[in-house]
């Protein structure tokens, strides 16, 4: 059964006990609510909960679980001929799966029946042939091992889904049926329904909590093998960065993280100004139509993929720039992709991250505050200055880190707008790069994962977390600081 029909069985499963439970529950007060323990709602929801859970964490849970399974016991049947690595070995288990999706697409369509399938052979058949006759495409032709191997895999993984099958609405019944019977005129359901709740926003917490620890790990212990391959010196001090996977690679950071800081930089320049002042003039100056109107068109910037940013930098902004600073101008711009370009572009996607929020924190401010301010005799621009904005610093700080960091973590715009040079200079009209086009590129390709030129990618996404969650701890200490005036 597809998971799909599957969920929505159990969710049908559930909404059935939902509508049983609170008709057992007013049956059993003789339709008087008064003698319920809890409201009637409760009882079904009871049953309900008691249904749904089971069943979506057995099929949560199976969903992990079996493709990893298969996965080891498919990937024994592969010989260890020709397989070098890791990465060897999944390019053979992706060859599997390929052929295996083909030959269920074969028994869709009729081109195979369910026996062929299972029993064809590559001695007696051009599998590539017969699968390209469906649509499948395959970039060579199919190996013995690998058909064994992929018939193998369609036979656990079709198993696997009745075996998935029969114990979902096994728990989902199981669940149903104990809840259903306990229901009755005392069973204290509200408590029941709101402790299971209150576990479930816990493990939402705890999802997020344990997918930030996962990340990290991930970056500690991978920057942990890079330093063990590479001098943790060069690479925090060097000053060139060639990486090389033929060999002596020169790892050095400084140039990257100088790319990374000047294209941001340039780019808050931009939006923290225009931003700045057109959440003051939406907040404080512009009337309500006029309001209704702006901020939704500013807001849509927001909206924009950064890769239609990045071809405005690369199709219109880079050449504008070359015409008045390149060799037809003044001379200071060898190309149209530049630090210049990409921070003007990256700036305009930063806008609207600046003026939504600083907007929604100023007029957040108290209007008292404002009144007690033009009563004392201040101008409406001095009230701005002296009162409103002292008062949503905090917040507007906030805004200005959130901007920064989404300007940090940038990557196409950069790509397309800034080139790819990894070089310390003070020209804003050269091409540079940053740390996460980097990381991109160095985890891209025929990448060897035990190299220092693969690992290099977690040590700079570790040194980048490092430094912003620097950034963060200051800016939490600014907040911390001014607000404590208007407590």
């Amino acid at each position: 059964m597809p998971v799909l029909w599957l969920f929505i069985l159990v969710l049908a499963l559930g909404l059935i006990g939902f509508v049983l439970g609170r008709a057992r529950a007013l049956k059993d007060a003789q339709g008087d609510i008064r003698l319920l323990h809890s409201l009637p709602s409760y009882y079904g929801s009871n049953v309900l909960l008691a249904t749904l859970i089971p069943g979506f964490a057995v099929l949560v849970l199976w969903l992990i679980v079996q493709p990893m399974v298969i996965h080891g016991q498919v990937a024994g049947m592969i010989p260890e001929r020709g397989l070098t690595d890791y990465g060897s070995l999944n390019l053979a288990m992706s060859d599997v799966r390929r052929v295996a999706d083909g030959l269920d697409i074969a028994v869709e369509q009729g081109a195979l029946s369910a026996e062929q399938a299972r029993d064809i052979r590559t001695e007696f058949t051009d599998i590539r042939g017969r699968l390209g006759e469906v649509g499948v495409a395959l970039g060579s032709n199919v190996q013995p091992y690998v058909l064994q191997a992929a018939q193998t895999y369609r036979t656990m993984n079709a198993t696997g889904h009745w075996l998935m099958t029969g114990a979902v609405l096994a728990a989902a019944i199981a669940g149903f049926a104990v809840a259903f019977l306990r229901t009755g005129k005392d069973l204290r359901a509200r408590n029941s329904v709101e402790r299971v709740i209150l576990m479930l926003l816990l493990s939402a917490a705890s999802i997020a909590i344990l997918t930030t620890v996962g990340i990290v790990l991930s970056l500690i212990f991978n920057t942990i093998e890079f330093f063990k391959l590479y001098p943790a010196t060069d690479f925090f001090f060097g000053t060139t960065w060639a990486p090389s996977f033929g060999g002596g690679s020169e790892l050095g950071i400084l140039p990257l993280f100088w790319g990374t800081f000047y294209v941001s930089l340039i780019a808050l320049v931009v939006a923290v100004p225009i931003g700045l002042f057109a959440a003051v003039y939406l907040s404080e100056y512009a009337g309500p139509k006029v309001r209704a109107i702006a901020k939704p068109l500013l807001e849509v910037l927001a909206g924009i993929p950064t890769i239609v940013y990045g071809l405005f930098a690369l199709l219109t902004v880079g050449p504008l720039l070359m015409s008045v600073f390149g060799d037809g101008g003044l001379g200071w711009m060898q190309g149209g992709r530049s630090v210049m370009t990409a921070g003007l572009v990256m700036g305009v996607m930063l806008i609207p991250f600046v003026s939504s929020l600083s907007d929604d924190i100023i007029n957040a401010v108290p209007q008292a505050m404002r009144d007690g301010s033009l009563g004392l005799g201040a101008t409406k621009s001095e009230t701005v200055k002296q009162v409103v904005l002292p008062a949503a610093l905090p917040g507007i700080v906030g805004a200005i880190l959130l901007a920064a960091s989404r300007a940090i973590g940038e990557t196409m715009i950069v790509v397309l707008g800034a080139g790819a040079a990894a070089k310390l200079n003070m020209n804003p009209f050269e091409a540079m790069t940053t740390v996460t086009t980097r990381i991109v590129s160095q985890l891209t390709g025929d990448a060897d994962f035990s190299s220092p030129e693969a690992l290099v990618a977690f040590a700079l996404g570790m040194t980048l977390f490092v430094i912003t969650l620097g950034l963060n701890i200051v800016a939490l200490v600014i907040v911390r600081k001014y607000r404590e005036q208007y407590d």
